[in-house]
């Protein structure tokens, strides 16, 4: 099976484009391929009309908190309030939710969906700083257009499954919670290096079995390529897809979503969630 792991931006382009890293599963082995780059959201509609049949893992939130939907009057299905929402621009997407913050009282601005508290994610109203209420903006609507299967918010028939992950996730689960990226070079550091490293090792090791049921299948030069990028954008784009291969291999078991979960608001697959 193709798997997909793909770090996104709403903004992309030459300078920093989405990162999708193409992986192949085979029984319990995760082979990553090779990357691409998506420079563009028209490029990003593109990827999603490929052929299947695949699995992706996308690291944006595919759904608003439920208590967000109801106070704001939404409608009540997923798909839904996204094409409410592809109805409007950014900036009246954007402005509707600093509305409806401003008038929230202290400590209760930033809603979470049950899996963002589950683990530890950023609410998706965020719209500063890491601004994945724009991701969000930005990528559910195209894929509620793309047709795709989207789990477990709108299954359909189709055999390109979109799922949401969630690469902080895995990194901590190593690492704690220790940096291993930026963005910025004057903040890039060698102790983030070295956790990329030794982060990289982690995943290569027995210990991924443990925990995903994967092994790694990977070569010593795309290993080094994730060591030395200090965005981390590859190594985001492979922790996505071991996410996804996970899930695939829960494929009988709802892709290791839990049945009780609400669709509406979408869940970040991953064994630590369950």
């Amino acid at each position: 099976m193709d798997i997909y792991g793909l770090d996104f931006t709403s903004t992309p382009g030459r300078r920093k484009p989405i990162t999708c890293l193409l992986c192949h599963v085979d029984d319990t082995v995760l082979h990553p391929d090779r990357f691409f780059k998506i420079a563009s959201l028209n490029e990003f509609e593109v990827f999603l009309k490929r052929r299947g049949p695949w699995v992706a893992g996308f690291d944006f939130p595919f759904g608003q908190p439920q208590k967000l939907i109801d106070n704001l009057g939404w409608p009540t299905t997923w798909a839904g309030y996204v094409e409410h929402i592809a109805t409007m621009s950014q900036d009246e997407f954007e402005a509707i939710i600093s509305a409806y913050r401003q008038a929230r009282p202290t400590g209760d601005k930033h809603h979470l969906r049950t899996t963002d508290a589950k683990a530890k994610s950023l609410s998706p109203m965020m719209l500063h700083g890491v601004p994945v209420g724009k991701m969000f903006f930005k990528g559910a609507p195209r894929l509620l257009r793309a047709g795709v299967s989207i789990l477990p918010c709108h299954p359909t028939e189709d055999n390109r499954i979109a799922l949401e992950t969630y690469p902080a996730l895995v990194a901590r689960k190593w690492l704690d919670q220790r940096s291993y990226k930026n963005d910025s070079p004057t903040k890039q550091t060698v102790e983030q290096e070295t956790a990329r490293r030794e982060l990289i090792a982690r995943l290569c090791s027995a210990e991924l079995l443990e925990y995903y049921g994967l092994r790694l299948d990977m070569d010593n030069d795309l290993a080094a390529q994730f060591i030395q990028d200090p965005t981390a954008d590859g190594l985001d784009a492979l922790l996505c897809a071991i996410q996804a291969a996970w899930a695939y291999t829960q494929a009988d078991a709802g892709y290791g979503i839990p049945a009780h979960c609400n669709p509406n608001e979408g869940w970040i697959v991953d064994p630590q969630l369950g």
